[in-house]
């Protein structure tokens, strides 16, 4: 009997040891190479070596119990490892959204640390895309941890995904105001700013016919886009434009309200006031 225990004990030993360091030394590094040759960071690798050595641990101790004989015990084992694998799976739901939702992210990658996103309400700078939340700086120095989850099943803005980015901003000027006049200002203090770009050349549309003013909204790109850069350019070009203005006598009206009233005695002698109109633009 001792004997017998002795020699299961031996196989289950030898038989974990063969198929654990086969599984490090084989199997890991494959696994590795490939999705290397695949093109994935490594994020991915990283997570996939975390993975494979899970994996390649339950084999080796399912196969060394076999080995060793003891195809009962590891019955009742896989039984057991099943309903706590069900348990915990349900209590975890969220959390195990997450962390497919961050394997995705890291794969598809929409946005990838360094970049300015935004959804929604929510802007900030990417500091870190762990497994299961993604770590955000905001313009105001605020840390904001987002679960992966939220930013992988909704739409996300990335801003600075490609090489250029476009701007819009509408001027309002006076029906009075010349508009051919308005817009050459506007297109030459655009070509003016060398963060403007060229080429796409700086283009102006009248789009709105407001109570107050005519909307001439002016489009420019520039390149390497960030939020700094992003910031700076649009105050300077709307800086420079409504100081043009001013030397140009173009007038850029703003919303403005008119009462109109009076003050009347009634037949007793007491102050009461009239009927007043009131007019707004906006």
């Amino acid at each position: 009997m001792l004997s017998g225990v002795i020699e299961g004990a031996a196989k289950f030993i030898v038989a974990f040891i063969a198929v654990y360091l086969l599984g490090k030394l084989v199997l890991a590094p494959l696994a590795r190479r490939a999705l290397k040759a695949r093109g994935f960071n490594e994020s991915i690798r990283g997570l996939a070596d975390s993975v494979v050595s899970v994996v390649v641990l339950f084999a080796a101790v399912a196969i060394a119990f076999t080995v060793a004989g003891f195809g009962t015990f590891l019955a009742a084992f896989a039984t057991l490892g099943g309903a706590l694998a069900l348990a915990v799976g349900f209590a975890a739901q969220d959390l195990m959204g997450n962390f497919v939702a961050g394997v995705f992210i890291l794969k598809d990658r929409p946005f990838e640390v360094g970049d300015w996103i935004e959804k929604g309400d929510l802007v900030g700078r990417v500091q870190d895309i762990d497994l299961r939340v993604t770590t955000l700086k905001t313009f105001d120095n605020e840390k904001i941890t987002v679960p992966n989850s939220e930013l992988a099943n909704n739409a996300v803005k990335n801003p600075v995904a490609y090489d250029k980015l476009r701007q819009k901003f509408v001027f309002g000027i006076g029906y009075d105001d010349d508009i051919d006049a308005a817009k050459e200002v506007i297109l030459e203090e655009a070509r003016n700013l060398d963060t403007i770009m060229d080429n796409p050349e700086p283009a102006v549309r009248v789009t709105e016919l407001a109570d107050s003013y005519v909307g001439l909204q002016s489009r420019f790109w520039i390149d390497d886009p960030s939020r700094a850069d992003f910031m700076k350019v649009r105050s300077d070009f709307i800086q420079s434009v409504k100081e043009r203005c001013d030397a140009e006598t173009i007038e850029m009206p703003y919303p403005y309200r008119e009462l109109v009233g009076g003050l009347g005695v009634d037949v007793e002698g007491e102050l009461q006031t009239t009927e007043s109109q009131a007019t707004t633009a906006d």
